[in-house]
Parts: C-alpha cells; structure tokens; sequence
C-alpha cells in the first residue's frame, strides 16, 4: 500500500465509519494526485467518493490549496472570473460581454477556465471574433495555469460526471484578486464557494446560480447572489426581475451575433439585459455601485465616443 491509500479508505469506509477529510488532509492528498504520486484507480475512486458524500468547504479548501501550489501566474488582479459552465443549453457567452465591458471601466479582470465541457460557443472562440482591442481583459485557459489540474479535470470524460476538481478549479483565483464573481448551477453548492471564500481569507466574492452554471444573470427571474466580504462577513443581494423579456434562444446564438451586439450595431432586448444584469454583479462584487443605472452606464460607456 502507498501513502494515499488512506485516504481513500476514510472517505469509503461506509455508514457510520466514513468521514470527510480535514483541510490538511485533502490539501496532502490533492497535491499526491496532481503530483501522480497515486495509482490512477485510487485517483478515480477518490475523485468519485469525494462527489458522492457531497462537497465539503473544508476538503474543497485543502484542494484548492494544493492546486495552487501548480499555478503559472504573475500579475496583479482586480475580479477573478471563473468560467467552467457545462450547461447544455448555452449558446453564446454573454458573460464575457459584460466582463469586458468591466475592464473598459477600469477593473483589471482575469477570466480562467475550461469550456471543453459546454455546448455553447467557448470564451476563446468568442474573443477571437471579438478581436485583441481587449483592454485590462485577460483569458487564461486553465491548460495554461496548470496542466495538472487540466488533466484532472478531464477525467470527466471517463466518469461521465463532474467531480470535485471542477468546484476546486472555479475557486483557484490565481491572480488573488481583490473581488470575485462566480456562478454554479446547483444551490448546494452555493455555500461550498462561500465557505471556502471565508477559509482562505479571500477579500470578496459574489456567488449565484447563473444561467448555465456560469456567472451569467438570468433577468428574466428574480434571485439571490451571496457575497462573502472579508470585513463584513456574509450578506444577501436581491435581484429582481426584469419584465417584458422573451427566454435566451442558444440554438440562434452565431460569434457574429456576439460581435454585433458588442458593437452596438444590435441590441436584442433579452440579451442587452442579460448582459447588463451580469454587469451588476460584476460591480456588485468590486464594491461598485450595482444598481441597474450603473451597469448600463458601463454598457453604454464600453465603446470609444
């Protein structure tokens, strides 16, 4: 038997003998198995009975702290932007929009992630069309960051399951940003990010159920988003909803739509307010105003006069 033996054997002992692993634990663990200092079916079965006991902030914590310890990062960060959405239905990001829109007013954004996963059109292809005008905008793809965890977090393909490495990914922060704006597509998971947000001392972080699984405002429904705030704790935003607005249709989403829109030489009703509303978490998450009349002033103010 090898040192990570066990760990598998405390998460998988069965009812009543099982447990979730400290901090500590996970953190030595997760750096074995990005180091592949596991046999791989140990990997596959850690991986796997973390999923099915169910995320713990403590596990994810020592996760993401192992994880970082593989990241390729310099540079100075203002809003971390996660985007790992596995959403079936997606169709264009929208969110990378209001990010960019973000930037243009100022905030130094770094977006990083994996769309291996979606459906929709991914962030890379997206900025391709867009072209290199980006300003204080970065993408880096996680295959960029770490390897490691790009490698793990693939194995998805096998499982035909999402596992831990994905929630560990999502909260990575490699550029220890000032703020955070972060979307899930389950709600359980939302106390998971909040929680792990608070142990590793992050200064903000804005948590949703987005549209997709990403940090994208739904507008047409009312909601939550959860901020954790390193001086005040945790608090609550209400989002209400906008009226009027016809379901995102994925199935029409095309790069020249996303362009257009970006340009200005379009404005659908659905997806300006998509767009918009995303843009007041973003705020929301700096310490920004995140009233409506902010975000599209930000809209509005995205493109040279």
């Amino acid at each position: 038997m090898n040192d990570f033996t066990k760990y598998v054997a405390i998460l998988g002992r069965g009812p009543g003998r099982s447990r979730a692993l400290t901090r500590v634990e996970a953190q030595d663990a997760f750096r074995m198995v990005l180091r592949q200092e596991a046999d791989p079916h140990q990997i596959g079965a850690f991986l796997m009975l973390l999923r099915f006991r169910g995320e713990d902030a403590d596990e994810i914590t020592g996760m993401v702290e192992a994880a970082r310890e593989t990241v390729k990062w310099e540079g100075t960060v203002d809003l971390d932007w996660p985007s790992y959405g596995a959403g079936r239905t997606r169709g264009a990001p929208w969110f990378l929009l209001s990010a960019l829109a973000l930037a243009r007013a100022g905030a130094t954004v770094l977006m990083h992630g994996s769309n291996e996963f979606s459906s929709g059109i991914p962030v890379e292809a997206a900025l391709r069309c867009l072209g290199s005008q980006q300003i204080r905008f970065t993408f880096a793809p996680l295959s960029a960051l770490s390897p490691e965890l790009d490698r793990l977090l693939h194995m998805r393909a096998l499982f035909g399951l999402r596992s831990p490495v994905n929630t560990a990914a999502r909260l990575l922060d490699p550029g220890r940003a000032g703020a955070g704006v972060d979307g899930v597509f389950h709600p359980p998971y939302l106390a998971v990010h909040l929680g792990v947000a608070e142990r590793l001392n992050r200064p903000r972080l804005l948590v949703l159920k987005g549209g997709g699984g990403e940090a994208e405002r739904v507008p047409m429904k009312a909601g939550t988003a959860f901020l954790w705030d390193r001086a005040a704790g945790q608090s609550e935003i209400e989002l209400a909803s906008v009226s009027g607005l016809e379901r995102l249709k994925p199935a029409e989403d095309t790069l020249s739509l996303l362009a257009a829109v970006w340009r200005g030489d379009v404005a659908p009703p659905t997806i300006v307010a998509t767009v918009i509303a995303t843009i007041a978490l973003g705020a929301s998450a700096l310490g920004w105003s995140g009233s409506m009349d902010t975000a599209e002033r930000i809209w509005r103010d995205r493109l040279p006069v």
